[in-house]
């Protein structure tokens, strides 16, 4: 190679590297410093002004494993992802098939549907306890026309779990409705037309057609929800606190409660690392066996 071509491909280099240095200074300190110093720290034990911390190997994992609260979190965590997910990425797609439909309000349907995506969480939870307060909530008091009983939907272990998933699919359904929405938009209208000449139904072309040409963005809406299922901790604060019975303590409010009530960081880092890994298995999962059954356009 000729010195002129090599001081070209030098300067290209350092160019690119020019580049990328913000946003990989940024990631350095936000991202990967904390991951490697929380993955450390997990290795090791709680230290005190008279005991430092020392490395114990795998231990705060084992007890971790062995508390009963661990297994509560995870149970409860895992149906909660099981049933917001689905039920958020379905209503999604309903609301946009609806929203992209040629209505004489389109333009207010979809500003009622994206509406409660613009409401910060702590401002949404707060919203709702004015249809969970027992006695004298929207709930309650539309059920007390038909003689029903009072209920008290975040002050039993029953209800309050499900009640906190109804207020993240209502928050989280009109958010990924926009992305439907766009993906919709994309899709050439030749594909219905070519549709109904084949004679083929609603149910048919929304199986065969609109599905299959979603699929990219379901699956980027999937893992939005899944991250979203386990990092919920702002309505949490105001709704139900972990309680009751531990009932809608999820992941990251209980690495909250053992950081920060407990002062207990070295078992909130090991599971921040077992939370960590579990978004590694699902990511690897996503780009070497789920990419491949997509079909990009």
């Amino acid at each position: 190679m000729d010195p002129i071509a090599r001081q070209r491909r030098r300067m290209t280099a350092i160019y690119g590297w020019l580049l990328v240095m913000p946003a990989l200074v940024l990631l350095t300190l936000f991202a990967f410093l904390p991951t490697i110093t929380t993955l450390w720290a997990s290795f090791h034990s709680r230290g005190t002004a008279r005991r430092p911390s020392v490395f114990n190997g795998v231990e705060n994992y084992a007890d971790l494993l062995a508390d009963p609260t661990f297994w509560t979190v995870i149970g409860n965590n895992v149906l909660y992802a099981a049933v917001t997910i689905p039920v958020s990425i379905a209503l999604a797609l309903l609301m946009a098939l609806w929203a992209d439909a040629k209505l004489p309000a389109r333009g207010f349907v979809r500003s009622a549907y994206f509406t409660p995506t613009v409401l910060p969480m702590v401002a949404a939870a707060n919203l709702w306890l004015f249809f969970y307060t027992p006695g004298i909530g929207v709930i309650d008091s539309f059920t007390s026309l038909f003689g029903l009983p009072s209920v008290n939907w975040l002050g039993q272990p029953q209800t309050a779990l499900g009640a906190v998933m109804v207020v993240t699919i209502w928050k989280e359904a009109g958010f990924f409705m926009i992305f439907y929405l766009a993906a919709l938009q994309t899709i050439p209208p030749d594909l219905r037309e070519a549709a109904q000449v084949e004679g083929a139904s609603r149910f048919t072309y929304l199986r065969r057609v609109l599905l299959p040409l979603l699929m990219p963005t379901t699956a980027f809406i999937f893992i939005n929800a899944l991250i979203n299922s386990v990092k919920l901790i702002d309505h949490l604060f105001i709704l139900t606190k972990g309680g009751p019975n531990n009932a809608t303590k999820l992941a990251l409010y209980w690495i909250w409660e053992m950081a920060f009530s407990y002062f207990d960081r070295v078992h909130a880092a090991a599971m921040t690392a077992l939370v960590l890994l579990v978004l590694a298995v699902v990511a690897i999962v996503q780009f070497s066996v789920i990419d491949k059954r997509i079909h990009y356009r």
